[in-house]
Protein backbone atom coordinates (compact mmCIF):
# COMPACT_ATOMS: atom_id res chain seq x y z
CA UNK A 1 0.00 0.00 0.00
CA UNK A 2 1.15 3.31 -0.89
CA UNK A 3 1.59 6.34 1.52
CA UNK A 4 0.42 9.14 0.27
CA UNK A 5 2.71 11.92 -0.55
CA UNK A 6 3.31 14.96 2.08
CA UNK A 7 4.68 17.94 -0.37
CA UNK A 8 6.55 20.53 1.50
CA UNK A 9 5.31 24.21 1.91
CA UNK A 10 7.01 26.63 -0.09
CA UNK A 11 8.10 29.77 1.17
CA UNK A 12 8.04 33.50 -0.46
CA UNK A 13 10.24 32.96 -4.04
CA UNK A 14 9.70 29.18 -3.83
CA UNK A 15 7.80 26.61 -5.89
CA UNK A 16 6.30 23.20 -4.99
CA UNK A 17 6.83 20.72 -7.55
CA UNK A 18 3.54 19.42 -6.46
CA UNK A 19 2.43 22.50 -7.84
CA UNK A 20 3.43 21.62 -11.62
CA UNK A 21 0.81 20.11 -14.28
CA UNK A 22 0.16 16.49 -15.29
CA UNK A 23 1.07 16.40 -18.59
CA UNK A 24 3.73 19.02 -18.02
CA UNK A 25 4.36 22.52 -18.83
CA UNK A 26 7.11 23.75 -21.10
CA UNK A 27 7.43 27.53 -20.20
CA UNK A 28 10.17 30.13 -21.40
CA UNK A 29 12.97 31.50 -18.93
CA UNK A 30 15.41 33.78 -18.75
CA UNK A 31 17.75 32.38 -15.95
CA UNK A 32 21.23 32.46 -16.56
CA UNK A 33 22.44 29.27 -16.78
CA UNK A 34 26.34 28.08 -16.62
CA UNK A 35 27.89 24.77 -17.25
CA UNK A 36 30.85 23.22 -16.63
CA UNK A 37 32.73 19.80 -17.93
CA UNK A 38 36.07 18.57 -17.73
CA UNK A 39 36.84 21.99 -15.82
CA UNK A 40 35.64 23.99 -19.13
CA UNK A 41 32.11 26.09 -19.59
CA UNK A 42 30.49 24.59 -22.33
CA UNK A 43 27.23 26.76 -21.80
CA UNK A 44 26.02 30.07 -20.70
CA UNK A 45 22.81 31.14 -21.59
CA UNK A 46 20.46 32.98 -20.68
CA UNK A 47 17.60 31.74 -22.89
CA UNK A 48 16.50 28.68 -21.98
CA UNK A 49 12.80 26.68 -21.63
CA UNK A 50 11.67 24.42 -17.98
CA UNK A 51 9.73 21.32 -18.85
CA UNK A 52 7.80 21.34 -15.13
CA UNK A 53 5.62 18.14 -14.14
CA UNK A 54 4.35 17.30 -10.93
CA UNK A 55 6.92 15.97 -8.45
CA UNK A 56 9.86 16.30 -10.61
CA UNK A 57 12.24 19.41 -10.23
CA UNK A 58 12.49 21.35 -13.59
CA UNK A 59 14.61 20.06 -16.81
CA UNK A 60 16.21 22.82 -18.52
CA UNK A 61 16.37 22.82 -22.56
CA UNK A 62 18.52 24.80 -24.04
CA UNK A 63 18.91 25.83 -28.51
CA UNK A 64 21.06 23.68 -29.41
CA UNK A 65 23.58 26.42 -30.81
CA UNK A 66 24.08 27.54 -27.38
CA UNK A 67 26.09 25.08 -27.00
CA UNK A 68 29.72 25.45 -28.46
CA UNK A 69 30.88 23.28 -31.48
CA UNK A 70 32.14 19.76 -31.03
CA UNK A 71 30.54 19.82 -27.23
CA UNK A 72 27.63 17.74 -28.36
CA UNK A 73 27.99 14.38 -30.30
CA UNK A 74 25.56 11.83 -31.65
CA UNK A 75 25.38 8.96 -28.88
CA UNK A 76 23.33 5.66 -29.42
CA UNK A 77 19.72 4.57 -27.81
CA UNK A 78 16.54 6.14 -27.19
CA UNK A 79 13.67 6.68 -24.85
CA UNK A 80 9.87 7.54 -24.99
CA UNK A 81 8.25 9.95 -23.02
CA UNK A 82 4.35 9.74 -23.02
CA UNK A 83 4.04 13.33 -23.32
CA UNK A 84 7.05 14.59 -25.44
CA UNK A 85 7.97 11.56 -27.78
CA UNK A 86 10.98 9.89 -28.88
CA UNK A 87 13.86 11.43 -27.46
CA UNK A 88 17.76 10.56 -29.56
CA UNK A 89 20.89 10.86 -26.51
CA UNK A 90 23.96 13.03 -27.01
CA UNK A 91 27.27 12.96 -25.71
CA UNK A 92 28.64 15.58 -23.91
CA UNK A 93 32.53 16.98 -24.00
CA UNK A 94 33.64 19.56 -22.13
CA UNK A 95 37.75 20.00 -21.40
CA UNK A 96 38.91 16.47 -22.70
CA UNK A 97 35.81 14.83 -20.69
CA UNK A 98 33.12 12.79 -22.53
CA UNK A 99 29.74 12.38 -20.51
CA UNK A 100 28.77 10.01 -22.51
CA UNK A 101 25.07 10.22 -23.34
CA UNK A 102 24.30 12.67 -20.87
CA UNK A 103 22.08 14.76 -23.17
CA UNK A 104 19.14 13.91 -24.87
CA UNK A 105 16.25 15.70 -27.77
CA UNK A 106 13.58 15.50 -29.35
CA UNK A 107 14.09 15.20 -33.39
CA UNK A 108 10.30 15.14 -33.69
CA UNK A 109 8.44 16.19 -30.19
CA UNK A 110 4.87 15.25 -29.52
CA UNK A 111 2.09 17.97 -30.16
CA UNK A 112 1.81 20.18 -27.16
CA UNK A 113 5.63 19.53 -26.98
CA UNK A 114 6.92 21.36 -30.45
CA UNK A 115 8.85 24.35 -28.72
CA UNK A 116 10.77 21.42 -27.66
CA UNK A 117 11.74 21.31 -31.38
CA UNK A 118 15.87 22.55 -31.46
CA UNK A 119 16.22 22.26 -27.81
CA UNK A 120 18.88 19.79 -25.98
CA UNK A 121 18.86 19.02 -21.99
CA UNK A 122 21.26 17.72 -19.90
CA UNK A 123 21.79 15.10 -16.55
CA UNK A 124 22.75 18.04 -14.19
CA UNK A 125 24.70 14.98 -12.20
CA UNK A 126 27.23 14.10 -15.02
CA UNK A 127 28.30 17.35 -15.26
CA UNK A 128 31.06 19.31 -12.77
CA UNK A 129 28.70 21.61 -12.31
CA UNK A 130 25.59 23.65 -13.15
CA UNK A 131 24.29 26.49 -12.40
CA UNK A 132 21.01 28.60 -12.26
CA UNK A 133 21.65 32.68 -11.53
CA UNK A 134 24.53 31.54 -9.82
CA UNK A 135 23.57 28.97 -7.48
CA UNK A 136 24.92 25.74 -7.81
CA UNK A 137 22.49 23.04 -9.12
CA UNK A 138 21.99 20.01 -7.19
CA UNK A 139 20.45 16.67 -9.25
CA UNK A 140 17.61 15.05 -9.11
CA UNK A 141 17.81 11.84 -7.66
CA UNK A 142 17.77 8.54 -9.63
CA UNK A 143 19.94 7.34 -12.59
CA UNK A 144 16.79 8.23 -15.37
CA UNK A 145 15.81 11.74 -14.24
CA UNK A 146 17.20 14.95 -15.56
CA UNK A 147 15.64 17.54 -13.04
CA UNK A 148 17.46 20.69 -11.68
CA UNK A 149 17.17 21.24 -7.98
CA UNK A 150 17.85 24.57 -6.90
CA UNK A 151 16.78 26.76 -3.58
CA UNK A 152 13.44 27.67 -5.71
CA UNK A 153 11.71 24.30 -5.85
CA UNK A 154 10.47 22.53 -2.98
CA UNK A 155 9.70 19.17 -2.97
CA UNK A 156 9.76 16.04 -2.05
CA UNK A 157 10.95 14.92 -5.37
CA UNK A 158 10.68 11.93 -7.53
CA UNK A 159 14.22 9.91 -7.81
CA UNK A 160 14.95 10.03 -4.05
CA UNK A 161 14.51 6.64 -1.96
CA UNK A 162 10.81 5.01 -1.59
CA UNK A 163 9.71 7.25 -4.51
CA UNK A 164 9.16 4.45 -6.98
CA UNK A 165 5.61 4.21 -6.78
CA UNK A 166 4.39 7.60 -7.00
Amino acid sequence: MRRPVEPFVPQPGQESVWDYPRPPRVEPSEERIQIVLGGELILDASQSLRVLETSHPPVYYFPREAFGAGTLEPATGSSYCEFKGTARYLDVIGGGTVAPAAAWFYPEPSPGFTALAGYVALYPGRMDHCEVDGERVRPQGGSFYGGWITSRVVGPFKGEPATAFW
